[in-house]
């Protein structure tokens, strides 16, 4: 498959991950998220698949806002990576949250599961 095809079709994953964190919804996060994914939130702490899903699941983390402002990618072979920017605005771990941020995250892709998330970069900007 060309670069071409595979770089629309993780902007399409990437869009799909961003409407699932708005919308808190644990099954589309569940398969769009690797096992072994690690994140670091913006807060420079580390969290796995297994926090994000609880997290959103008990409503501890509630995406209310998520505009974006910019999206680019890279897509080399089956890894590809996002780099998001845009307003964010919510509650993490029980403290409210609004903000700037930018997302970087390194996505790869099997013929089985199409891309999903290996790991994570959230930082204030």
């Amino acid at each position: 498959m060309p670069d071409s095809e595979r770089e629309a079709e993780l902007f399409d994953a990437e869009r799909t991950l961003q409407a699932a964190q708005r919308a808190g919804d644990v099954a589309a996060l569940d398969q769009l998220l690797v096992d072994q994914l690690i994140a670091v939130g913006p807060d420079g702490g580390t969290y796995t698949k297994r926090d994000d899903l609880a997290a959103h699941r008990d409503r501890t983390s509630v995406i209310e806002e998520l505009v974006e402002e910019d999206l680019n990618l890279l897509v080399v072979g089956s890894t590809g990576v996002t780099f998001f920017l845009g307003r964010v605005a919510g509650v993490f771990d029980g403290v409210p949250f609004a903000g700037r941020l930018r997302y970087t995250r390194t996505w790869v892709r099997d013929d089985t599961h199409g891309w999903r998330v290996l790991a994570a970069h959230i930082s204030p900007v």
